[in-house]
């Protein structure tokens, strides 16, 4: 029996593998399979280039486990291990026995997965204790058996091991007994080495018989060793792809949208299945379900550090060797690949997408409301897919219709171009609350966007910049505006604005008399009062909610530095439309002698000289008028779905007293 140290720099290298090495636990069965694997997968390059003689015979990995003996064993029928090669690769902490075989044998094999030689020492984080007994595939070599209690003090003899390979015999820490159960380790085996390219069997197959599980001769088998992203896409159909997604997310209901596969070997090596699910909203719940693997070993699904973050919202499967990754396997590192790689994404993204667009228009508009949340976050954050995404990105109007922009502003200009040059383009987030606004707009032959999404405010800021950085020799840019924002005549104005015959005394007499109607100590909402000559069939009070401020607004539930918008209250402005019957006839009462007898009266009583503010502040307060004021206010906020609760009940009660 042969007694050393184990060579590290450090007295003691294993609490720093416990504590700082590796970022989870749980991870160390996924080092085992992996060395298992990559032994067994260096036995096929040997067998392939004619220095491992006859068949290779039973090559699977059995992981296993004896709770009686606190014992969980991972053996693989690979290479094995010399003892010179045990105290090479295993006392020898970080001399990477991977990188050596691969030096050799570069041209012959295309999937060692060990890189680090760190991979064995995570087992340490579990165990009190680990052994190694191995029977290496050179003839009349013996096997040796290897120990090690956690400390650099290890063990090393002869053995003898009836088949070729190595057997990894971890007894569990009594601090960590879930690693015995078999649901836990089960579970483990299909989130880390559900892809792996040698057979993984971890105990037998269960069937339920008579109420209860039953145990059957067929071994349990983890994992598909020829996962799609791994075959040739013409070997694939549409079928195909589609089951491998539910392979990946068993619990999704939804079936992708489509997909695109990736397959890439210079200037570095990539394959992969990305897909398109159906996205509506809430953009967080969305990520993180792109799965990361180095040569189909499952690292993580946190990719941000490896994709543009708008493609976190797609979901499937990138795998490369050429992504750097600490020594756990854990953390992406920052690497000129890693920008490459992510570059090349992008770019096969976008010209899928603009090819399904121009193939087939009518169905890419038919899955528009689906990725349209994918396709806008890569244009706010991604100016190179902004510039592709152009082409295919679009908006639909309240008839149901997409075009892209381009196709749209072409499609309304001649209506919806106002007296300064400017393209107005009308838009409503909620067709039932601005019903009366747009069919004052149908009825100039407007026409009206449905922007309901959550990102649609961003990006009607985004166009406006982009026009405006576009329009030369004097041109003017778009300007997207919602529909309740001003009167129909303000918001594409073709004539300078319409004037009345109020004088300013009257007016201000009107707006007060509203004003001390409005509601008070609303601590989110303002409300601001306005005389404007609006048409004479419009409205005679409404609302209307100023364009940039709550576009400011929304904007910052999503953008970091905006939050002081964010706590403004809302503000609307009540416009009276002094062109309106119903309001000139209120004004018209100021001249009545009846009325300027009253309002005298009242001023003498009240001790006040009657001036003729107060005549005017105290015509539409008049006993009577009060009710009909706060009628067409009411009118007002029905109209844009803010009368509600107790003050909708006073309106009905109101409108049938009236009547």
């Amino acid at each position: 029996m042969a007694k050393g140290n184990i060579g590290v720099t450090s007295d003691n290298i294993f609490p720093v593998i416990k504590k700082f090495l590796y970022s989870d636990h749980e991870i160390f069965l996924r080092e085992l399979i992996s060395n298992a694997v990559d032994a067994t997968t260096k036995l096929k390059a040997l067998s392939s280039v004619g220095e491992v003689k006859g068949e290779l015979g039973d090559i699977r990995v059995r992981v296993s486990i004896n709770k009686e003996k606190k014992t969980l064993t991972v053996s693989d029928h690979g290479i094995g291990m010399t003892a010179e090669e045990v105290d090479k690769f295993i006392n020898q902490i970080a001399f990477s026995g991977a990188e050596e075989f691969l030096a050799q044998y570069k041209d012959k094999t295309e999937a060692i997965i060990g890189h680090f030689g760190l991979g064995f020492y995570s087992a340490f984080m579990v165990s009190k204790k680990v052994e190694i007994f191995s029977q290496s595939w050179k003839e009349d070599s013996k096997a040796v058996h290897w120990s090690c209690e956690g400390s650099p003090e290890y063990q090393m003899e002869d053995t003898i091991k009836a088949d070729r390979g190595t057997d990894i015999v971890l007894h569990i820490d009594d601090e960590f007994p879930q690693y015995l159960e078999e649901a836990t380790i089960e579970g483990l085996l299909k989130k880390y080495c559900k892809f792996l390219p040698v057979e993984i069997a971890f105990g037998k197959k269960k069937e339920w018989k008579d109420g209860k599980q039953v145990e059957l001769d067929e071994e349990n088998i983890i994992n598909d060793i020829n996962p799609a992203w791994t075959r040739k896409p013409a070997d694939l159909k549409d079928e195909d792809y589609d089951k491998f997604y539910h392979e990946l997310y068993p619990m999704q209901m939804d079936e992708p949208l489509f997909h695109i596969h990736l397959n890439v070997d210079y200037p570095f090596h990539l394959t992969g299945i990305l897909y398109f699910p159906k996205i509506k909203s809430n953009l967080d719940v969305h990520r993180n379900k792109i799965q990361l693997y180095c040569n189909q070993v499952y690292v993580t699904d946190e990719v941000e550090n490896i994709v543009p973050e708008y493609l976190t919202l797609l979901h499937g499967v990138i795998d490369s060797p050429d992504i750097p990754l600490n020594v756990s396997r854990s953390y992406l590192q920052s690497d000129n690949n890693v920008k490459k790689i992510s570059g090349y994404i992008t770019k096969k993204v976008a010209d899928k997408l603009a090819e399904l667009y121009k193939a087939d228009k009518e169905g890419f508009s038919k899955k528009w409301d689906d990725i349209k949340m994918f396709i806008q976050f890569g244009m706010l954050t991604d100016e190179k897919f902004y510039e592709k995404a152009c082409g295919f990105a679009l908006v639909k109007n309240l008839d149901g219709k997409y075009f892209t922009l381009d196709e749209y502003k072409e499609q309304v200009k001649s209506a919806q171009t106002d007296k300064d040059g400017n393209l107005v383009l009308l838009y409503t987030n909620d067709p039932n609350a601005h019903y009366t606004y747009i069919e004052r707009a149908k009825a100039k032959n407007y026409d009206v966007l449905l922007m309901d999404g959550e990102l649609d405010v961003h990006c009607m800021s985004q166009a406006e910049q982009k026009s405006m950085e576009k329009a030369e020799d004097g041109a003017k840019g778009i300007r997207f505006v919602r529909i309740d924002s001003d009167t129909i005549e303000n918001l594409i104005r073709k004539e300078d604005a319409t004037k009345d015959n109020y004088s300013d005394e009257q007016k201000e007499g009107l707006r007060k008399a509203f004003e001390n109607l409005l509601p008070t100590n609303e601590d989110k909402l303002r409300y601001f009062v306005t005389c404007e000559a609006a048409a004479s069939d419009a409205l005679p009070v409404f609302l209307t909610q100023n364009e940039f401020m709550r576009r400011m607004k929304e904007m910052s539930a999503h953008q970091q530095g905006m939050s002081f918008y964010g706590q403004m209250p809302d503000q609307y402005n009540l416009v009276v439309n002094t062109n309106h019957p119903l309001i000139q006839e209120l004004v018209s009462k100021e001249t009545s002698e009846e009325v300027q007898e009253e309002v005298e009266k009242k001023a003498d009583k009240e001790g006040d000289a009657p001036t003729k503010e107060t005549v005017i502040k105290t015509v539409y307060t008049l006993s009577g008028e009060d009710e009909r004021l706060k009628q067409l206010i009411d009118i007002a906020f029905l109209a844009s779905g803010q009368l509600k609760g107790e003050a909708l009940a006073k309106f009905v009660n109101r409108s049938v007293e009236l009547l």
